[in-house]
């Protein structure tokens, strides 16, 4: 075979942003190495010197200069169109990798110039917006997700919107998981001292409040609060909002920023901390922030950090976390709530140990993406049927 891999094939990921961000994306990336496929990734360099896919000799990655929303950025689109059509003219993948909306009009026009088989997988549901470009990436959106030989979702009430939309109702879901190598080995007892707080994820009011930070003037001095990751760009100088209410209410010095981290380097820090802070609001007029079970990296993070959580009080994440012994529950708008479960773990280090034992042992078990991707996997790997591989149509969750 001249110019051609010798492995299994090749899987072109095309996505409309930096693929680094998406830890689904990395994972799969390198379990699809692993069985024998080469990878290339396509993306944008938005936090392109933090965010970055784990290094390995059969993934690559391409990434454009990113470009700010505004009037130029639709003809940076078409520019990045045309450089994936160029890229995947040359490499001739096997299969299409599509993994957000605005890429399903590449991958829709690489599936019918090269005849390639699609994956498409959506992290976050696209926002309902009027405009013509959008317009059209929503057809192209509809049009890829019945061709292509597998869809997949983050979570079940997902799926069932993304079927209602496309017509495609045979998606699988696929749990945002780690992969066990991620998972930090066993903690030695707790010997008390300081409860260490993390939060980690996009810094914005719907994901961290300000009631988390009113709530450790509520708590003694042995609490403290460290942050990790990036603004988004719907909210620039949040962070700063929040620094300076930890000034105002005299927690400054136990509110900490570490800005951006790899995701190497956030795996390794949770296992620095105690709880890990994972706060949805209990009402919410935004789709993806109501079916967040599943999609939710942070959660898994934590606990495979070894992490006890806190959760929002709703009923989804009482099932998932709460009731399964991982976490305790919350108020996100009430700084007195979050403070009486903060109060608790301080006062109750073994339990908080064992809740952290308990998730970390279910993501070794049960909730990883080994597990997870497996159903994708077999389609990837198996005899071409239509649409996916038999007794994959819909597949179960962790």
């Amino acid at each position: 075979m001249t110019g051609r891999s010798q492995r299994m094939g090749r899987v072109l990921y095309v996505q409309y942003t930096n693929p680094g961000a998406y830890p689904p994306i990395d994972h799969s990336a390198h379990l699809l190495v692993a069985a024998g496929f080469d990878v290339l990734l396509l993306g944008t360099d938005v936090l392109g010197d933090v965010l970055t896919v784990k290094s390995h000799p059969g993934i690559r990655v391409k990434l454009r200069p990113f470009r700010a929303a505004g009037a130029g950025q639709k003809w940076h689109y078409g520019i990045f169109l045309l450089w994936s059509l160029a890229e995947a003219v040359r490499w001739r993948p096997d299969w299409i990798y599509a993994s957000d909306p605005l890429s399903s009009p590449i991958a829709l026009v690489l599936k019918l110039l090269l005849g390639a088989r699609v994956v498409y997988h959506e992290h976050d549901a696209p926002s309902a917006s009027t405009s013509a470009f959008m317009r059209l990436v929503l057809a192209a959106r509809r049009r890829l997700a019945r061709r292509a030989a597998v869809c997949v979702l983050p979570s079940r009430l997902r799926a069932d919107a993304f079927g209602r939309e496309t017509g495609r109702t045979d998606a699988v879901v696929v749990w945002n998981c780690p992969v066990r190598d991620e998972v930090a080995p066993p903690r030695p007892a707790d010997a008390g001292g300081h409860l260490r707080v993390l939060y980690a994820g996009s810094i914005v009011p719907s994901r961290l409040p300000a009631t988390v930070v009113r709530a450790l003037a509520l708590v003694p001095a042995e609490v403290n609060l460290t942050v990790v990751g990036y603004e988004t760009a719907g909210h620039p100088g949040y962070f700063a909002s929040l620094q300076e209410t930890a000034r105002e209410v005299g927690v400054a010095d136990r509110f900490v920023g570490l800005g951006p981290r790899s995701r190497e380097e956030l795996m390794r820090t949770c296992a620095d901390y105690d709880v890990g802070i994972a706060l949805f609001p209990l009402t919410t007029d935004d789709p993806n922030e109501n079916a967040m079970v599943g999609a939710s990296n942070k959660v898994f993070d934590y606990l495979a950090g070894g992490l006890a959580v806190l959760v929002a009080n709703r009923p989804e994440w009482r099932r998932a976390v709460v009731e399964a012994g991982y976490g305790l529950e919350c108020d996100p708008g009430s700084a007195d709530s979050i403070a009486a479960a903060l109060a608790w773990w301080l006062a109750h280090r073994a339990e908080r140990s064992a809740m952290g034992e308990r998730g970390r042992q279910r993501i070794l078990d049960d909730w990883n993406y080994e597990r997870a991707f497996r159903p994708v996997m077999d389609c990837i790997r198996g005899p071409v049927t239509g649409r996916g591989a038999p007794g994959y149509s819909t597949a179960a969750t962790p």
